[in-house]
Protein backbone atom coordinates (compact mmCIF):
# COMPACT_ATOMS: atom_id res chain seq x y z
CA UNK A 1 0.00 0.00 0.00
CA UNK A 2 0.99 3.59 -0.52
CA UNK A 3 2.92 4.81 2.69
CA UNK A 4 1.32 8.00 2.65
CA UNK A 5 -2.05 7.69 3.84
CA UNK A 6 -4.52 4.40 5.05
CA UNK A 7 -4.94 2.81 8.57
CA UNK A 8 -1.22 1.42 8.82
CA UNK A 9 -0.01 5.19 7.95
CA UNK A 10 -2.31 6.92 10.45
CA UNK A 11 -1.10 4.49 13.24
CA UNK A 12 2.74 5.81 11.98
CA UNK A 13 1.81 9.13 12.52
CA UNK A 14 -0.02 8.95 16.05
CA UNK A 15 3.70 7.78 17.13
CA UNK A 16 1.46 4.62 19.25
CA UNK A 17 2.76 1.37 20.00
CA UNK A 18 0.15 -0.99 18.41
CA UNK A 19 -0.08 -4.25 20.92
CA UNK A 20 -2.04 -7.90 20.66
CA UNK A 21 -5.05 -8.81 21.19
CA UNK A 22 -6.56 -11.65 23.51
CA UNK A 23 -7.41 -13.90 20.83
CA UNK A 24 -3.91 -13.73 19.80
CA UNK A 25 -2.49 -13.80 23.15
CA UNK A 26 -4.82 -17.32 23.06
CA UNK A 27 -3.93 -18.35 20.08
CA UNK A 28 -0.48 -18.00 20.57
CA UNK A 29 -0.55 -20.29 24.14
CA UNK A 30 -2.91 -22.93 22.55
CA UNK A 31 -0.32 -22.78 19.18
CA UNK A 32 2.32 -23.62 22.51
CA UNK A 33 -0.01 -26.34 24.61
CA UNK A 34 -0.69 -27.97 21.22
CA UNK A 35 2.84 -28.04 20.03
CA UNK A 36 4.09 -29.83 23.54
CA UNK A 37 1.47 -32.21 23.58
CA UNK A 38 2.62 -33.50 20.30
CA UNK A 39 6.47 -33.17 20.85
CA UNK A 40 6.93 -32.49 24.28
CA UNK A 41 8.64 -29.39 23.98
CA UNK A 42 7.32 -25.99 24.20
CA UNK A 43 8.26 -23.48 21.79
CA UNK A 44 8.99 -20.31 23.44
CA UNK A 45 8.76 -17.69 22.12
CA UNK A 46 5.97 -18.89 19.93
CA UNK A 47 5.02 -17.28 16.22
CA UNK A 48 1.71 -17.43 14.96
CA UNK A 49 0.19 -15.70 11.70
CA UNK A 50 -2.15 -13.14 11.94
CA UNK A 51 -5.31 -12.55 9.59
CA UNK A 52 -3.23 -9.50 7.71
CA UNK A 53 -0.06 -11.84 7.29
CA UNK A 54 1.95 -10.53 10.53
CA UNK A 55 3.99 -13.17 12.19
CA UNK A 56 4.41 -11.87 15.90
CA UNK A 57 6.37 -13.97 18.41
CA UNK A 58 5.23 -14.14 22.04
CA UNK A 59 7.15 -15.60 25.24
CA UNK A 60 5.69 -18.09 27.55
CA UNK A 61 5.01 -16.71 30.84
CA UNK A 62 3.71 -20.42 32.30
CA UNK A 63 3.59 -23.89 31.12
CA UNK A 64 2.55 -26.96 32.29
CA UNK A 65 2.34 -31.09 30.45
CA UNK A 66 0.71 -33.23 31.85
CA UNK A 67 2.07 -36.32 29.43
CA UNK A 68 -0.38 -37.38 26.62
CA UNK A 69 -3.45 -35.79 28.68
CA UNK A 70 -3.14 -32.18 28.40
CA UNK A 71 -0.69 -28.94 27.98
CA UNK A 72 -1.21 -25.16 29.15
CA UNK A 73 1.09 -22.25 28.11
CA UNK A 74 0.29 -18.92 29.01
CA UNK A 75 0.86 -15.59 27.60
CA UNK A 76 0.90 -11.94 29.15
CA UNK A 77 -0.96 -9.75 27.08
CA UNK A 78 0.48 -6.56 25.60
CA UNK A 79 -1.53 -4.15 24.73
CA UNK A 80 0.70 -1.57 23.56
CA UNK A 81 -0.12 2.10 24.41
CA UNK A 82 -3.78 1.78 24.19
CA UNK A 83 -5.34 1.82 27.51
CA UNK A 84 -6.84 -1.51 27.52
CA UNK A 85 -8.33 -2.68 30.19
CA UNK A 86 -6.73 -6.56 29.93
CA UNK A 87 -2.85 -4.73 29.50
CA UNK A 88 -0.70 -7.12 31.39
CA UNK A 89 -3.60 -9.70 32.06
CA UNK A 90 -2.40 -13.65 31.53
CA UNK A 91 -4.10 -15.48 28.82
CA UNK A 92 -4.07 -19.35 29.35
CA UNK A 93 -4.95 -21.82 27.13
CA UNK A 94 -5.07 -25.55 27.78
CA UNK A 95 -5.49 -28.33 25.27
CA UNK A 96 -6.45 -31.94 25.73
CA UNK A 97 -6.62 -34.48 22.63
CA UNK A 98 -9.89 -35.61 21.45
CA UNK A 99 -11.30 -38.63 19.70
CA UNK A 100 -10.66 -38.47 16.30
CA UNK A 101 -13.40 -36.52 13.88
CA UNK A 102 -14.16 -34.04 16.97
CA UNK A 103 -12.74 -31.18 15.84
CA UNK A 104 -12.05 -28.40 18.27
CA UNK A 105 -13.94 -27.38 20.68
CA UNK A 106 -13.82 -24.30 23.06
CA UNK A 107 -14.25 -24.29 26.70
CA UNK A 108 -14.38 -20.95 29.30
CA UNK A 109 -12.39 -21.36 31.71
CA UNK A 110 -12.21 -18.69 34.62
CA UNK A 111 -11.80 -15.63 33.52
CA UNK A 112 -13.66 -16.37 30.29
CA UNK A 113 -17.09 -15.08 30.23
CA UNK A 114 -20.11 -17.47 28.98
CA UNK A 115 -22.49 -16.14 26.27
CA UNK A 116 -26.55 -15.97 27.86
CA UNK A 117 -28.74 -13.98 26.24
CA UNK A 118 -29.11 -13.89 22.55
CA UNK A 119 -28.05 -10.54 20.19
CA UNK A 120 -24.04 -11.36 20.05
CA UNK A 121 -22.50 -13.51 17.10
CA UNK A 122 -22.52 -16.50 19.38
CA UNK A 123 -25.19 -19.14 20.50
CA UNK A 124 -26.15 -18.83 23.86
CA UNK A 125 -24.23 -21.53 26.32
CA UNK A 126 -21.46 -20.62 24.52
CA UNK A 127 -17.90 -19.39 25.72
CA UNK A 128 -16.97 -15.62 24.64
CA UNK A 129 -14.51 -16.60 22.21
CA UNK A 130 -15.44 -14.61 19.29
CA UNK A 131 -15.31 -15.91 15.66
CA UNK A 132 -12.19 -14.34 14.36
CA UNK A 133 -10.12 -16.25 17.72
CA UNK A 134 -12.08 -19.58 17.53
CA UNK A 135 -10.80 -19.27 13.27
CA UNK A 136 -7.31 -18.29 14.00
CA UNK A 137 -7.18 -20.89 16.63
CA UNK A 138 -8.49 -23.82 14.74
CA UNK A 139 -6.15 -22.78 11.60
CA UNK A 140 -3.05 -22.90 14.34
CA UNK A 141 -4.58 -26.07 15.49
CA UNK A 142 -4.05 -27.83 12.53
CA UNK A 143 -1.13 -26.22 11.14
CA UNK A 144 0.86 -28.20 13.71
CA UNK A 145 -1.46 -31.11 13.55
CA UNK A 146 -0.27 -31.17 10.00
CA UNK A 147 3.88 -30.53 11.23
CA UNK A 148 3.42 -33.19 13.90
CA UNK A 149 1.66 -36.10 12.78
CA UNK A 150 -1.63 -34.69 14.43
CA UNK A 151 -5.48 -35.07 14.40
CA UNK A 152 -6.35 -31.43 15.29
CA UNK A 153 -8.97 -32.86 17.01
CA UNK A 154 -9.13 -30.70 20.11
CA UNK A 155 -10.71 -29.33 23.57
CA UNK A 156 -9.17 -25.79 23.73
CA UNK A 157 -10.07 -24.09 27.45
CA UNK A 158 -8.98 -20.38 27.53
CA UNK A 159 -8.95 -18.80 30.66
CA UNK A 160 -8.14 -15.14 31.74
CA UNK A 161 -6.36 -14.83 35.34
CA UNK A 162 -8.78 -12.47 37.11
CA UNK A 163 -10.79 -12.31 34.18
CA UNK A 164 -14.08 -12.49 36.30
CA UNK A 165 -13.26 -9.34 38.30
CA UNK A 166 -11.85 -7.37 35.51
CA UNK A 167 -15.45 -8.13 33.50
CA UNK A 168 -17.18 -6.22 36.28
CA UNK A 169 -15.64 -2.73 34.78
CA UNK A 170 -16.68 -3.79 31.43
CA UNK A 171 -20.38 -3.84 29.18
CA UNK A 172 -20.21 -7.53 29.12
CA UNK A 173 -22.63 -8.09 32.30
CA UNK A 174 -24.92 -5.86 30.73
CA UNK A 175 -24.86 -8.29 27.12
CA UNK A 176 -25.34 -11.10 29.07
CA UNK A 177 -21.93 -12.07 29.07
CA UNK A 178 -21.19 -13.71 32.60
CA UNK A 179 -18.49 -14.68 34.24
CA UNK A 180 -15.47 -13.24 32.61
CA UNK A 181 -14.21 -11.52 29.85
CA UNK A 182 -14.50 -12.31 25.94
CA UNK A 183 -11.63 -12.87 23.92
CA UNK A 184 -11.11 -10.45 20.87
CA UNK A 185 -9.88 -9.34 18.33
CA UNK A 186 -10.66 -9.22 14.38
CA UNK A 187 -6.84 -8.80 12.99
CA UNK A 188 -4.81 -9.49 15.95
CA UNK A 189 -3.54 -6.51 16.37
CA UNK A 190 -4.66 -3.92 19.28
CA UNK A 191 -4.85 0.06 17.43
CA UNK A 192 -3.96 2.65 20.63
CA UNK A 193 -6.86 4.92 20.24
CA UNK A 194 -5.46 8.24 22.56
CA UNK A 195 -8.00 10.97 21.25
CA UNK A 196 -5.69 13.51 20.33
CA UNK A 197 -3.45 11.34 18.97
CA UNK A 198 -5.56 9.61 16.87
CA UNK A 199 -7.84 12.33 15.77
CA UNK A 200 -4.60 14.49 14.45
CA UNK A 201 -4.19 10.80 12.17
CA UNK A 202 -7.59 11.48 10.72
CA UNK A 203 -6.77 14.76 9.64
CA UNK A 204 -3.41 14.09 8.26
CA UNK A 205 -5.22 10.74 6.62
CA UNK A 206 -8.02 13.56 4.50
CA UNK A 207 -5.29 15.60 3.95
CA UNK A 208 -3.29 13.13 2.09
CA UNK A 209 -6.16 11.92 -0.07
CA UNK A 210 -6.87 15.68 -0.63
CA UNK A 211 -3.78 16.05 -1.73
CA UNK A 212 -3.42 12.82 -4.10
CA UNK A 213 -6.57 14.29 -6.11
CA UNK A 214 -9.29 12.08 -4.82
CA UNK A 215 -12.65 13.19 -4.60
CA UNK A 216 -14.00 10.29 -2.55
CA UNK A 217 -13.06 9.11 1.05
CA UNK A 218 -14.16 6.58 3.10
CA UNK A 219 -14.79 6.91 7.13
CA UNK A 220 -14.44 3.53 8.57
CA UNK A 221 -14.86 2.05 12.21
CA UNK A 222 -12.59 -0.88 11.54
CA UNK A 223 -10.65 -3.10 9.30
CA UNK A 224 -13.71 -5.05 8.53
CA UNK A 225 -15.59 -1.60 7.32
CA UNK A 226 -12.39 -1.11 5.73
CA UNK A 227 -12.61 -4.09 3.47
CA UNK A 228 -16.48 -3.37 2.80
CA UNK A 229 -16.14 -0.42 1.40
CA UNK A 230 -13.27 -1.47 -0.77
CA UNK A 231 -15.27 -4.26 -2.53
CA UNK A 232 -18.35 -1.44 -2.62
CA UNK A 233 -16.36 1.04 -4.48
CA UNK A 234 -12.87 0.26 -5.32
CA UNK A 235 -11.12 2.81 -3.34
CA UNK A 236 -7.55 2.88 -3.09
CA UNK A 237 -5.77 2.63 0.35
CA UNK A 238 -4.82 6.07 0.90
CA UNK A 239 -9.04 6.90 0.71
CA UNK A 240 -9.56 5.13 4.00
CA UNK A 241 -9.54 7.29 6.95
CA UNK A 242 -9.91 4.91 10.40
CA UNK A 243 -11.93 6.80 11.92
CA UNK A 244 -12.33 4.45 14.84
CA UNK A 245 -15.01 5.75 17.69
CA UNK A 246 -14.26 9.13 16.06
CA UNK A 247 -17.06 9.75 13.39
CA UNK A 248 -17.26 13.66 14.40
CA UNK A 249 -13.47 14.17 14.46
CA UNK A 250 -13.95 12.84 10.35
CA UNK A 251 -16.90 14.99 9.93
CA UNK A 252 -15.94 18.20 11.22
CA UNK A 253 -12.36 18.33 9.09
CA UNK A 254 -14.16 17.33 5.95
CA UNK A 255 -16.50 19.81 7.24
CA UNK A 256 -13.23 22.47 7.08
CA UNK A 257 -11.39 20.93 3.87
CA UNK A 258 -14.05 19.00 1.31
CA UNK A 259 -13.88 16.45 -0.77
CA UNK A 260 -16.54 15.55 -2.90
CA UNK A 261 -18.14 12.34 -1.50
CA UNK A 262 -17.69 10.74 2.03
CA UNK A 263 -18.93 7.52 2.77
CA UNK A 264 -19.13 6.03 6.25
CA UNK A 265 -18.94 2.81 6.96
CA UNK A 266 -19.25 0.61 10.24
CA UNK A 267 -21.00 -1.40 12.51
CA UNK A 268 -25.02 -1.83 12.50
CA UNK A 269 -24.83 -0.93 16.05
CA UNK A 270 -21.96 1.61 16.46
CA UNK A 271 -23.59 3.77 13.22
CA UNK A 272 -27.38 3.03 15.03
CA UNK A 273 -25.21 5.78 17.55
CA UNK A 274 -24.54 8.05 14.91
CA UNK A 275 -28.38 8.07 13.81
CA UNK A 276 -29.16 8.91 17.24
CA UNK A 277 -26.83 11.93 17.15
CA UNK A 278 -23.62 10.74 18.73
CA UNK A 279 -20.64 11.40 18.15
CA UNK A 280 -18.04 9.63 19.31
CA UNK A 281 -19.44 5.93 19.34
CA UNK A 282 -17.08 4.53 22.14
CA UNK A 283 -18.65 2.47 24.23
CA UNK A 284 -17.95 4.39 27.32
CA UNK A 285 -19.48 7.41 25.86
CA UNK A 286 -22.42 6.22 24.47
CA UNK A 287 -24.49 3.53 24.26
CA UNK A 288 -27.15 1.92 21.79
CA UNK A 289 -30.50 3.37 22.32
CA UNK A 290 -33.15 0.76 21.60
CA UNK A 291 -35.72 2.88 22.53
CA UNK A 292 -34.52 5.28 19.22
CA UNK A 293 -33.98 2.31 16.99
CA UNK A 294 -37.78 1.36 18.15
CA UNK A 295 -38.85 4.84 16.95
CA UNK A 296 -37.71 3.99 13.70
CA UNK A 297 -38.63 0.77 12.85
CA UNK A 298 -42.35 1.83 14.25
CA UNK A 299 -42.09 4.46 11.65
CA UNK A 300 -40.42 1.63 8.77
CA UNK A 301 -43.73 -0.14 9.27
CA UNK A 302 -43.22 -2.28 12.98
CA UNK A 303 -46.03 -3.59 14.54
CA UNK A 304 -46.71 -1.90 17.79
CA UNK A 305 -45.50 -5.51 19.51
CA UNK A 306 -41.89 -6.02 17.38
CA UNK A 307 -41.12 -2.26 18.26
CA UNK A 308 -41.17 -3.51 22.07
CA UNK A 309 -39.45 -6.41 21.58
CA UNK A 310 -36.84 -4.10 20.16
CA UNK A 311 -36.64 -2.06 22.71
CA UNK A 312 -36.19 -4.73 25.02
CA UNK A 313 -33.35 -6.43 22.82
CA UNK A 314 -30.77 -7.10 24.63
CA UNK A 315 -27.94 -5.44 21.41
CA UNK A 316 -28.39 -3.81 18.39
CA UNK A 317 -27.72 -6.81 16.64
CA UNK A 318 -30.63 -8.74 18.31
CA UNK A 319 -33.01 -5.52 17.24
CA UNK A 320 -31.54 -5.82 13.49
CA UNK A 321 -32.22 -9.42 13.36
CA UNK A 322 -35.93 -8.99 14.81
CA UNK A 323 -36.44 -5.88 11.48
CA UNK A 324 -34.86 -8.91 9.38
CA UNK A 325 -37.57 -11.75 10.44
CA UNK A 326 -40.56 -8.81 10.21
CA UNK A 327 -38.85 -7.13 7.21
CA UNK A 328 -38.55 -4.19 8.48
CA UNK A 329 -35.78 -2.32 7.16
CA UNK A 330 -34.38 -0.93 10.21
CA UNK A 331 -30.45 -1.12 8.32
CA UNK A 332 -31.90 1.09 5.65
CA UNK A 333 -33.44 3.19 8.49
CA UNK A 334 -30.55 3.64 10.38
CA UNK A 335 -27.97 3.93 7.16
CA UNK A 336 -30.29 7.00 6.00
CA UNK A 337 -30.38 8.74 9.62
CA UNK A 338 -26.86 8.48 10.02
CA UNK A 339 -26.43 10.01 6.63
CA UNK A 340 -28.68 12.94 7.81
CA UNK A 341 -26.81 13.39 11.31
CA UNK A 342 -23.30 13.55 8.87
CA UNK A 343 -24.85 16.08 6.46
CA UNK A 344 -25.95 18.32 9.79
CA UNK A 345 -22.68 18.18 10.91
CA UNK A 346 -20.88 19.31 7.76
CA UNK A 347 -23.51 22.61 7.99
CA UNK A 348 -23.60 22.89 4.26
CA UNK A 349 -20.32 22.14 2.97
CA UNK A 350 -19.93 20.72 -0.54
CA UNK A 351 -19.68 17.61 0.47
CA UNK A 352 -22.44 14.26 -0.92
CA UNK A 353 -22.26 11.85 2.05
CA UNK A 354 -23.66 7.45 1.73
CA UNK A 355 -23.46 5.57 4.76
CA UNK A 356 -23.03 1.51 5.13
CA UNK A 357 -23.97 -0.63 8.06
CA UNK A 358 -22.01 -4.11 8.17
CA UNK A 359 -22.50 -7.08 10.76
CA UNK A 360 -19.44 -8.60 12.40
CA UNK A 361 -18.70 -10.78 9.33
CA UNK A 362 -19.18 -7.93 7.14
CA UNK A 363 -22.26 -8.36 5.28
CA UNK A 364 -24.49 -5.12 4.71
CA UNK A 365 -26.98 -4.63 6.36
CA UNK A 366 -28.31 -1.10 5.82
CA UNK A 367 -27.50 1.23 3.32
CA UNK A 368 -28.98 5.07 2.40
CA UNK A 369 -28.73 6.52 -0.71
CA UNK A 370 -26.28 9.74 -1.31
CA UNK A 371 -26.94 12.85 -0.60
CA UNK A 372 -25.77 16.27 -0.26
CA UNK A 373 -26.77 19.95 0.60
Amino acid sequence: MSSGGGREAQLKHTGLRPGWTTGACATAAATAAYTALLTGEFPDPVTITLPKGQTPSFALAVEALTGSSSAMAGVVKDAGDDPDVTHGVLVRATVRPLPAGSGVVFRAGPGVGTVTLPGLPLEVGEPAINPVPRRMMRDHIALVAGRHGGTGDVEITVSIDDGEEIARSTWNPRIGILGGLSVLGTTGIVVPYSCSAWIDSIRRGVDVARAAGLTHVAGCTGSTSEKTVTTLYDLPDIALLDMGDFAGAVLKYVRRHPVDRLTVCGGFAKLSKLAAGHLDLHSARSQVDKGFLAELARAGGASESLAAEIAAANTGLAALRLCEAAGVPLGDLVAARARDEALSVLRGAPVTVDVVCIDRAGTVVGRSAPAGP
